[in-house]
C-alpha cells in the first residue's frame, strides 16, 4: 500500500492497494488521472518557464542588436500621450547664449547594468526640441534680478511641449559654464539665488538647489565623453567576441580582480579658443613626482554610473584637460603676435623693412603659395604672402606646443596618463573634422600619411587655383574664403597638436574625425542628464522588488504577472480537484461498507457493526 498526502491550499491524502482487482483498476485509473494533471501542470510550468523565456530574450537580444539601427532612425515625433514616458530638462548657459534640450526616456527595462535609454525629444514637426537665446547668462552680472525673466522663454518652450501632467516629475537641470566661471563668485550666486527662488514660483519643474550651478570645465568634459559613449553603446553589457574589450583596474578595489568591459572612446575636440581631451584610464597610474600626482588629481575624474553607488562594476576613470588658446583661430592669432613682433625686432637689428611694405612682404609657409594676407598691431600693417611649405609650417609651430622635458606631459607640460595606442579609439570633433573634411575631403579615418600628403599638396596649391576650384563649388558647402586661407596654418597645428602635442604616433589608426555621431550632433547635456539620473533605475527597481520579494521570481523578470497568476489558479483548481478525488472514494468506501460486509471478512477482517435504529 503506497500513501501519498501533500499539503497545499486544500490538504489531501490517498492511497493505492494493489489487493483486489477491481480496487487495482480504480487506483490505476485514479493514479493515471492524477499523474496526467500532475505532468499538464509542470509541462505548462516548463513552457511558461522555459519557452517563453526563450522568446522574450531573444527578442530582447534582437532589440538590442537593432538599437543603435533605431538611433539612427529614430527621427519620429515624440509620442506625448503615452503615460510611461519620463522627461528631463537641461539648460546650457554659455558665454554667448543659452539653450534648452528635452529629453525623454520610456520605463527602466528593469536591468541594474543599464542606464536610462534616454533620447532628445521631436516636436510634431520631427524637429528636436531646442531652443537658444542670446545673450549669455553673465552679461546680467551686474543685475541679477533679472536673470529669471531672461531664461523664462525657455522654460516656457519646454513647458508647451512636456506634458501637464508630467511637470512635477520632469528635473530640470540649468548649468552654466565658461561665461559664468570667469565672473567673481558673488555674482555668481546672486545669478544663481535669483533662479532658485522665482522659476518654482512661475513653474511646476522639479527644481531644487543643487539643480543650479556653475559647472567645471571638467565636469563639462566628462559629460561630453558620456554624452559620446552612450550613443555609441559602449556602457553597454556585451558577450560579443567582436567586440573591443578593455581590462579595467577600478579603482578603490585593488585588491579584487580586475573587469572585462566594452572599450570605450576617447575624444578631442578642437574649437576656435581651446582644445579639450577625455579618454578612460583603465589602469592603475603612477606618478613621476609628487607634484605630478597632485596635478593629476584635479584632471583625472573618477565616478560610479551604476544606478547602485556600493556596486564598483561601472566606476570609470576618466582623464579630461582643457588648453586655452590652442583651439585653431587662437593658435592662429598667437602665431601672428609672434610674427608680427619677431619681425619687427630682427628689422630695427638689421636695419631692414620685411613685411613693412605690400612690396616687401614677410614670406609666410603657413599660407598657400602667392596667398596674401595682412596683421593689424598698434597702428601698423605687417603684409604676409604665401609660400606653401607644409614641413616649415609644422616646424615654426612646434614651439607653440610648449611641451616640457618631463614625462607623460602634454601641451602646455601639463600631465597625461598613457594612452594604450594598441587598444584604444578615439573620434576627433570640430576643427579636427573642419581640417580634414572642409577642403581637403577625407573626413572619417584618420591616416597621417594620407593627411599629410593632401595637406603639403594643398598647401603647395597656387591661391588663384583654390579660388577657382572654390567658385566651382569643388569644396564643402559651408567653406568659405576664411577656411581656404588658412587651411594651411589649421591642417599642421591640427598634425602638431595630436602627434607632437598629445603624443600619438604617426602609424596611429583608431582615429574618427566627425562632426555627428548617427548623423546627430551629441550635446554634453545629454551626458549630463544621464549622470544627473544615474540613480532613477535603482528607484525603479527597488519599487518593482517591494511588488515582489521572492528572489526566484524577481529572476525572471520577462515572466509577467497573468502568467503567475495562471501557475497559482491551476495550483489551487488541482487542489480542489484531487479533494473533490478523495472525498469520492471515501463515500464509496462508505457504500461498501454498509452494502457488502462480506468484502471485509474476504480481506480477513471483522465485520463492522452498523448500530441499529435508535
Amino acid at each position: 500500500r503506497i500513501n501519498i498526502s501533500c499539503l497545499l491550499p486544500a490538504s489531501w491524502h490517498f492511497s493505492i492497494s494493489p489487493v483486489g482487482c477491481p480496487r487495482i483498476l480504480n487506483s490505476t485509473l485514479r493514479q493515471v488521472v492524477v499523474i496526467g494533471i500532475l505532468a499538464a501542470a509542470v509541462s505548462l510550468l516548463y513552457y511558461s518557464v522555459v519557452v517563453i523565456r526563450n522568446k522574450y530574450g531573444r527578442a530582447y537580444r534582437d532589440k538590442r542588436f537593432h538599437r543603435y539601427l533605431a538611433r539612427v532612425t529614430d527621427t519620429e515625433a515624440t509620442d506625448t500621450n503615452n503615460p510611461n514616458l519620463n522627461y528631463g530638462i537641461v539648460v546650457d548657459c554659455g558665454s554667448s547664449g543659452s539653450r534648452i534640450f528635452v529629453y525623454c526616456w520610456p520605463r527602466h527595462n528593469g536591468n541594474p547594468h543599464d542606464l536610462l535609454d534616454i533620447k532628445q525629444m521631436r516636436d510634431k514637426n520631427r524637429k528636436p526640441v531646442v531652443m537658444k537665446i542670446k545673450p549669455g547668462i553673465s552679461e546680467f552680472a551686474t543685475s541679477p534680478e533679472k536673470v529669471s525673466d531672461y531664461i523664462s522663454p525657455l522654460l516656457s518652450f519646454a513647458a508647451e511641449h512636456v506634458p501637464r501632467a508630467k511637470h512635477k516629475e520632469t528635473p530640470l537641470y540649468i548649468l552654466c559654464t565658461a561665461g559664468m566661471r570667469i565672473l567673481p563668485e558673488s555674482q555668481q550666486k546672486a545669478i544663481l539665488e535669483d533662479l532658485l527662488t522665482d522659476i518654482p514660483v512661475h513653474f511646476d519643474f522639479l527644481f531644487s538647489d543643487s539643480h543650479a550651478e556653475v559647472i567645471s570645465g571638467k565636469q563639462e568634459g566628462v559629460y561630453a565623453w558620456i554624452g559620446i559613449n552612450f550613443v555609441l553603446g559602449r556602457f553597454e553589457h556585451t558577450d560579443d567576441e567582436d567586440e573591443a574589450i578593455v581590462e579595467v583596474h577600478v579603482p578603490g578595489s585593488e585588491n579584487k580582480e580586475a573587469i572585462f568591459r566594452k572599450r570605450t572612446v576617447g575624444i578631442l575636440d578642437m574649437g576656435g579658443v581651446s582644445t579639450q581631451i577625455a579618454y578612460e584610464v583603465p589602469k592603475t597610474v603612477s606618478f613621476a613626482s609628487s607634484q605630478q600626482e597632485e596635478v593629476a588629481k584635479n584632471l583625472l575624474a573618477e565616478f560610479n554610473l551604476g544606478c547602485d553607488a556600493h556596486q564598483t562594476e561601472h566606476v570609470y576613470r576618466v582623464y579630461v584637460a582643457t588648453f586655452l588658446g590652442f583651439g585653431g583661430n587662437a593658435a592662429r592669432q598667437r602665431y601672428e603676435d609672434s610674427l608680427f613682433t619677431s619681425t619687427v625686432f630682427r628689422n630695427r637689428l638689421l636695419g631692414k623693412q620685411i613685411g613693412m611694405t605690400s612690396d616687401s612682404p614677410y614670406l609666410d609657409p603657413c599660407l598657400p603659395l602667392d596667398a596674401q594676407d595682412e596683421i593689424q598691431q598698434n597702428g601698423q600693417t605687417m603684409y604676409l604672402r604665401g609660400t606653401g611649405d607644409f614641413n616649415m609650417c609644422r616646424e615654426i609651430i612646434q614651439p607653440f606646443m610648449n611641451k616640457t622635458n618631463e614625462t607623460q606631459t602634454s601641451l602646455n607640460g601639463v600631465y597625461q596618463p598613457a594612452v594604450h595606442f594598441q587598444n584604444s579609439e578615439f573620434y576627433g570633433f570640430s576643427e579636427f573634422y573642419y581640417c580634414t573634411e572642409d577642403v581637403l575631403r577625407m573626413g572619417g579615418d584618420y591616416k597621417a600619411a594620407k593627411f599629410t600628403k593632401a595637406a603639403k599638396d594643398y598647401c603647395a596649391t597656387k591661391w588663384s587655383v583654390l579660388r577657382e576650384r572654390f567658385d566651382r563649388g569643388l569644396y564643402a558647402s559651408h567653406a568659405d574664403l576664411h577656411r581656404l586661407k588658412y587651411q594651411c596654418f589649421k591642417s599642421a597645428w591640427m598634425y602638431e597638436v595630436f602627434h607632437n602635442g598629445f603624443s600619438f604616433p604617426v602609424s596611429y589608426s583608431n582615429l574618427k574625425t566627425a562632426l555627428q555621431v548617427y548623423d546627430k550632433e551629441v550635446q554634453w547635456t545629454l551626458g549630463a542628464i544621464l549622470y544627473r539620473t544615474r540613480f532613477l533605475p535603482l528607484r525603479d527597481i527597488q519599487q518593482e522588488n517591494f511588488r515582489g520579494s521572492h528572489s526566484h521570481w524577481r529572476s525572471f523578470s520577462f515572466v509577467y504577472n497573468h502568467y503567475l497568476f495562471f501557475v497559482c489558479f491551476l495550483v489551487v483548481l488541482l487542489s480542489i480537484l484531487l479533494y473533490l478525488l478523495r472525498l469520492r472514494r471515501i463515500h464509496r468506501r462508505m457504500l461498501r461498507n454498509s452494502s457488502s460486509p462480506s468484502l471485509w471478512i474476504e480481506e480477513g477482517l471483522p465485520p463492522q457493526k452498523i448500530p441499529g435504529a435508535l
